[in-house]
C-alpha cells in the first residue's frame, strides 16, 4: 500500500511539471503560487517537523533552527559569491533570459535546490511507509497530505531549475527524478531508517535552504516583470493552500 500510495505522488508531481511548463505568460503568477507554497511549506510542515524530531539546544537555540540559519546563509553566501564574481566581469545576471546564457555556477544553484527537493520528496515516501508502518488510518492521511503536496514539489522543481538559466531538458530530467523519489522513499522503508535527529536537522536545514529561495530569488522574480495584486494574491493563496493540506493531515 505505501508504494501504490507512492506512485500517485509520482503521478502528481509530474502533473506540477506540466503545469510549470505550459503556464506561458502567467508566469508571475506560477512563481507568485510557488512562493507562496514554498513559505506555507517552511511555516507549517518543516520547521515544526524539524523542532519535534530534534528538540535538542545548543545554547539556548533549538539545533534544528540553528540548522535553518545555516540553510539561509549557506544558499546566501553562494549566490552572493556568484554576483561578485560577475560584478567583476560586468556581465552579472542571475536570472538569464532572452540571448543570454548563465553562469555555470548560477545553474548549479537551480541544480541545487532542485537535488534538494528531490531529496525531501525521497522523505516523503519514508514518510508514508512509516506512517503505513503506525496503522492504516494514519497511513492514508499523511499520503492525502503527501500526495498533494508533491504537486507543488514538481512545480517548484520545474520552475527553479529553468529560473536559474537550466534547459528544459535538464529540467525534465529532475522533475523525473523527483516523481521517483517518493516511490523509492516508501519502497526502502523496511530497510533503511533516517534517524530522527539527524531527519531533524536536515528538515531544518532544507527549511533555511527554501525560504532563501522563496524570498529572495523566487518573490522578486515574480513582481519584477509584474508588481501586480494578482501575484501577490497568488502567493497568499499559496500559503493557505499548503495551511489546508497540512490541517487536514492533522
Amino acid at each position: 500500500m505505501p508504494v501504490l500510495i507512492a506512485a500517485c505522488a509520482f503521478a502528481m508531481t509530474l502533473v506540477g511539471g506540466v503545469v510549470a511548463q505550459r503556464i506561458g505568460d502567467r508566469r508571475h503568477l506560477v512563481l507568485g503560487l510557488a512562493a507562496g507554497l514554498m513559505l506555507g511549506v517552511v511555516g507549517f510542515d518543516l520547521l515544526p517537523e524539524a523542532l519535534q524530531t530534534q528538540p535538542r539546544v545548543v545554547f539556548g537555540v533549538p539545533s534544528a533552527l540553528l540548522m535553518f540559519v545555516a540553510g539561509f546563509l549557506a544558499l546566501h553566501i553562494i549566490e552572493r559569491s556568484v554576483a561578485i564574481h560577475r560584478a567583476h566581469e560586468g556581465e552579472y545576471a542571475p536570472h538569464a533570459h532572452g540571448h543570454g546564457h548563465a553562469h555555470d555556477p548560477v545553474k548549479g544553484i537551480g541544480i541545487t535546490a532542485a537535488a534538494a527537493l528531490v531529496g525531501h520528496s525521497v522523505m516523503d515516501g519514508f514518510a508514508i511507509g512509516a506512517a503505513f508502518q503506525a496503522g492504516n488510518t494514519v497511513g492514508i492521511v499523511v499520503a492525502i497530505a503527501v500526495v498533494a503536496h508533491d504537486f507543488a514539489d514538481g512545480f517548484n522543481t520545474y520552475t527553479i531549475t529553468r529560473m536559474y538559466g537550466n534547459g528544459r531538458r535538464r529540467a525534465q530530467m529532475l522533475l523525473g527524478a523527483d516523481a521517483i523519489a517518493p516511490v523509492a522513499g516508501a519502497a526502502v522503508t523496511l530497510a533503511f531508517t533516517i534517524p530522527s535527529g539527524a531527519l531533524g536537522l536536515y528538515l531544518g536545514f532544507f527549511a533555511g535552504f527554501l525560504l532563501y529561495l522563496a524570498t529572495s530569488d523566487i518573490l522578486p522574480e515574480a513582481h519584477s516583470p509584474h508588481p501586480s495584486t494578482s501575484t501577490l494574491l497568488c502567493t497568499v493563496a499559496g500559503t493557505g493552500i499548503m495551511w489546508l493540506v497540512i490541517g487536514l493531515a492533522d
